[in-house]
This record gives structure tokens, sequence and C-alpha cells, in this order.
């Protein structure tokens, strides 16, 4: 009985110190589940410093040297500190105002979580289609709102304080910024966690707690839209895609409801999902763009966004563009 037990021991000890070996030579490999599917599930971080389109001082350099990362990774993080605003002159490269124009900071650095680096191929852009990591042209006579009249731009913001209804979706705590989709790396709560069943998909953001349900292989649509749209899902190899339409709203980056997204989730070892979506939207861009960046493993755990800010805040909002419009003046952005 002694040796027995005694070998039993030294066979568990075995495979505790052959464990870690096993896992770190199939590191590299997809994880799957048992039934066969690759596994995405987990909690991941999309933050970076990689701007989304390619910067003009970058443009013919699709990847940076080491160095030269380094130096970018360092100017970006002085450029966007909070904690070195300074407040008579504002900082229009980080879109602060200064206060002449109304400028105020709503948080210090503190709060933030923009990313340390770049992407680990130490791209220049998110965009990777067009190859000039910029963003297609837009269709004849659709401007983007920076490139109005100074007069469309002054009704424009003026609109945006008619009612509580005027306001953005995020400014009614109804879906954070940087959720989506397509989700994109933002200021703070760039988190996301994956459930995976063998015929659902479950997407939580941590931004506004937002929850896309979304049906694997071939089910009906539902007649109506929806604000993150209508999702299915279906395997192609080892990749995860998710085919959006019927969007109520979601006019991320310039893109209107008409948008075709088409979202891919591909797990490369461990600790990297690669998280890659073109979208296709024709009323705005004359031709696709394509994203990519990558999900990272984090231990977490997911908070509750409790968005109770643009609730409480709605009437100061609404009040104080009152107030400007009796003064005379203009309401700003």
């Amino acid at each position: 009985m002694i040796k027995k037990f005694v070998a039993l021991v030294f066979m568990v000890a075995l495979v505790v110190t052959l464990a870690p070996i096993a896992a770190d030579a199939q590191s590299d490999a997809p994880m799957r589940r048992p039934d066969g599917q690759p596994d995405i599930s987990g909690i991941f971080t999309f933050r970076t410093l990689t701007p989304y389109q390619r910067p003009r001082q970058f443009e013919d350099q699709e990847t940076l040297s080491a160095e030269a990362a380094a130096a970018f990774e360092a100017s970006e993080r002085t450029r966007q500190n909070r904690d070195l605003f300074d407040p008579e002159s504002g900082a229009r490269s980080a879109g602060y105002q200064p206060r002449s124009e109304g400028g105020v900071l709503s948080y210090n650095e503190f709060w933030y979580e923009r990313g340390i680096d770049l992407t680990d191929d130490k791209r220049t852009s998110l965009v990777v289609d067009p190859p000039n990591g910029r963003l297609p042209p837009r269709v004849p006579g659709v401007r983007a709102p920076r490139e109005q009249s100074e007069e469309a731009e002054d009704e424009r913001n003026a609109a945006r304080y008619d009612s509580y209804t005027s306001r953005s979706m995020m400014d009614r705590c109804i879906m954070g910024f940087n959720a989506g989709p397509p989700m994109s790396s933002g200021a703070y709560n760039n988190n996301v966690m994956i459930f995976q069943t063998p015929d659902h998909l479950v997407i939580l953001n941590e931004m506004v707690h937002n929850a896309r349900v979304i049906p694997i292989d071939d089910v009906a649509k539902p007649p109506f839209k929806q604000f993150s749209g209508v999702s299915r899902g279906h395997w192609e190899g080892d990749t995860m895609v998710v085919e959006t339409d019927q969007f109520r709203g979601g006019e991320s980056r310039g893109t209107s409801p008409n948008k075709h997204l088409v979202e891919r989730f591909t797990r490369v070892n461990a600790d990297r999902v690669v998280y890659e979506y073109t979208v296709t939207d024709p009323t705005v861009y004359t031709a696709p763009f394509t994203v990519m960046m990558p999900f990272r493993r984090t231990d977490g755990p997911l908070f509750e966004y409790a968005c109770h800010e643009g609730n409480i805040g709605m009437h100061g909002i609404l009040a104080g563009a009152r107030e400007l419009e009796r003064q005379g003046r203009k309401l700003r952005p």
C-alpha cells in the first residue's frame, strides 16, 4: 500500500511538473473546446496607442522599428496626458479646448487606460485596408463634421442641445463610445468578455455593459432594427465570422446605419485573439475599409459600468445651453 501511495504521489508530481511545459509547447496553437470549435472565449483588453488612421508623419511606413515605436509611444503618452494639460492654451491635437472656449477637464490622468504601447507588430495604424492606413474617400457631397462650413457646424452644434433626444447614445448612457460594433480602442474601459457555446456567441463590453447575443449558423433575423444591429455568426475554418446589419444607430467613425459590418475573431495563442473587421457603407464611403487590432488576455474582472453621469448631468447640459442662448453665445460641441 505504501509503495502504491509513493508511486501515485510521484506520478502526480510528474504531471504537475510537466503541465506548464506542455502548455508552453502548445501556447501558439489555437485553443479548442470539447466540441472541437476554436475557443475564442475569455476576458480581453483592446487598448492600444496605435492610431486608428496612419499619421501623416508615417505616410509611407506601415510599421516602425523598435526604437521609433518607443519614441512615438513616449510622445503619445505625454501628448494625451491630462495632468499636463494647459487650461489657458488647451491642447487641440489631443481634443482639448482652451478655457476661453469653455474647455474643462472632466477627469485627470488617473482614470485613463489608453494603452502603453503599439500593437505587437508596431503598426502605424489600426486601419490595414486601404493600404495607406487611412479611411477611404467619402462619397461626393458627404462631408465629415470637421469639413463643414462654420455656419453648418454652428447649426449642428445647436441642434445637439435641443432636447435630451438630440444627445448622443453615449451621453444618454445607451451605448459606449468604444463598444461599437465595431469595437475601437478608446480612452478607458477597453475591456471585453467573450462567452461561447456551440450555438451562441456573447460579446459583453465593459463600456456601458453592452451585451450582444449572437446566434451561430443560419438563424432567421427579426424584421426590426437594433442599436447594435442584428448579428449572425458562422465559422470559417478557425475564425468566427460575425455579420451585422439592420442598425438603428451606431454611426461610428462617420458611418451610417446603412453599413454592413463583418467581424472576424481568430485565436492565435493563449494570450491573443486577433480582431479584424470590415465596414462597407456605400452611402458614406467610396470603398470598404478594414481594421485589425489584437485582443490581449487580461485577468479581469469586468466591472459593471453604472452610467449615471449622463442621466444626472442631462439637466445641467440643457440648462447650460439655454443660459448660453440667453447670453447670445455660441453652443460648442
